[in-house]
């Protein structure tokens, strides 16, 4: 799972926890998110096997390498940006984060023969007005693209605002 300690990241893997996997690698960014998450997961699920791992989902040699070590079989793409105001003050790093790294995640799925990829995206992706909303769409199509192709069960979610989660308005 990456971005494993965000909120709709760590829901994830409450879920996924659920279905006691051989082993569950979190992927995340903030050293107290990770931790955070893990923690809560051992202490939910102790008989889990967790992997945590610091890491950046657009960094392409990072991401290689645990693909490489756990080969996973199913990967849930849940690391991104999630404040439209601040996506469009800073374009280039949304187009990073959600483009860039979602094109090399969904090829590497595709790579080592993952059997399934599941890219969370927003209602934002809908007839995007906004920088956000428009870099999950081009990596919805991404995505979509190598569903026709590949082995691989591409899938793409879109949630909208999810009650609760960090920044969540009601």
């Amino acid at each position: 799972v990456t971005g494993a300690g965000g909120s709709i990241g760590s829901v994830v893997c409450l879920e996924v926890a659920r279905f006691a996997p051989q082993r569950l690698v979190l992927i995340e960014l903030s050293e107290f998110a990770l931790y955070t998450v893990s923690q809560a997961l051992a202490e939910r699920f102790p008989s889990l096997s967790i992997t945590p791992l610091i890491g950046d989902a657009k960094d392409l040699a990072r991401m290689r390498e645990v693909m490489c070590t756990w080969r996973p079989a199913v990967v849930f793409h849940a690391a991104a940006y999630k404040h439209v105001p601040l996506m469009e003050a800073n374009p280039g790093e949304a187009v990073k984060n959600t483009v860039l790294a979602t094109y090399r995640l969904a090829t590497m799925a595709h790579d080592f023969h993952v059997q399934s990829f599941v890219m969370i995206s927003t209602d934002k992706a809908v007839n995007p007005t906004n920088v956000m909303g428009a870099c999950k769409r081009v990596a919805e199509l991404y995505v979509q693209s190598l569903a026709e192709k590949s082995d691989t069960r591409f899938v793409t979610v879109r949630f909208g605002n999810v009650l609760d989660s960090a920044g969540s308005v009601v």
